[in-house]
Parts: C-alpha cells; sequence; structure tokens
C-alpha cells in the first residue's frame, strides 16, 4: 500500500504529497540548513526547502511524520503534516 505525506502550506503548490515508500535515507546539511533530503532506494530523492531551521526542526518533524504515516491503517493512505517552517518548494528528481 502506497503511503504518503500530504505536506501543507507549500508556497504556490498548496498541499504536497510525498511518498513514505521506499525511503533509504532522510537527512540534512545541519541544524541551520534550509534543505531536508529524502533518499529513496530507487534513487531517486524528495528535496524539500524551506527557511533556516533552528535545531533541525523540519528535519526532525519529516522524520516524525514519515513515521506516524507508516503507523497508520491502510485505509488513510496521506498523512497530512505542517513543518515549523513555510516550506518554498519540494522537487523530486
Amino acid at each position: 500500500m502506497e503511503k504518503f505525506l500530504a505536506i501543507q502550506d507549500v508556497l504556490v503548490m498548496g498541499e504536497q504529497l510525498v511518498s513514505v515508500n521506499g525511503i533509504k535515507t532522510i537527512t540534512t546539511a545541519g541544524a541551520t540548513a534550509t534543505t531536508v533530503v529524502i533518499s529513496y532506494i530507487d534513487g531517486t530523492a524528495t528535496t524539500i526547502t524551506t527557511a533556516a531551521q533552528v535545531d533541525a526542526d523540519v528535519y526532525l518533524a519529516v522524520k516524525a511524520a514519515v513515521k506516524s504515516a507508516l503507523a497508520t491503517g491502510w485505509t488513510k493512505p496521506a498523512f497530512s503534516v505542517t513543518l515549523p517552517k513555510a516550506v518554498a518548494s519540494i522537487v523530486n528528481a
């Protein structure tokens, strides 16, 4: 069953779905970085760009949301999350 984070309040895009299936790693460059990268086992990655983090708050929120999303039942494929910083963009490549 496919599961997604339904990230709220993405500038210009509104709500954006991000897959939580097949995640290999979730990383950020540092406690104040502006990006969180979700890398998948198929070699693709999703980059979430926000304002500068405070104590890696966006990174920790993404990790917690992924855990919660995967723990929900099959009747809820999308788990809604609002990150602690405004999301400027979400890019999958």
